[in-house]
């Protein structure tokens, strides 16, 4: 299944977090979640009131810092990822 993210939204992958900085594994439920993802796809844009649709600041493959508990979960094909408006991504790395 393919997925394609509509105007002001992007679709992110959270980084993977299953040990400690000394090397213990976690159990999933004792983890914290990361804040970091990586953008899988992005939307078109958000769309002004005349007409022209402004470009997100992002782009497929950044790597950015959103709040741990913001977007809508979905699984694709398996795979977990978080559909968020690009106003609730914090940062990217530069």
């Amino acid at each position: 299944m393919s997925i394609r993210v509509l105007g002001n939204r992007v679709m992110v992958k959270r980084a993977e977090a299953d040990t400690t900085a000394g090397g213990i594994h976690l159990p999933e439920s004792a983890q914290e979640r990361p804040q970091k993802a990586t953008v899988v796809s992005v939307g078109e844009g958000r769309k002004l009131d005349d007409g022209t649709v402004v470009a997100p600041g992002v782009s497929e493959g950044d790597t950015v810092i959103i709040s741990k508990y913001g977007g809508t979960e979905i699984t694709v094909d398996g795979e977990e990822y978080l559909i968020m408006d690009v106003g609730q991504l914090l940062a990217r790395e530069v």
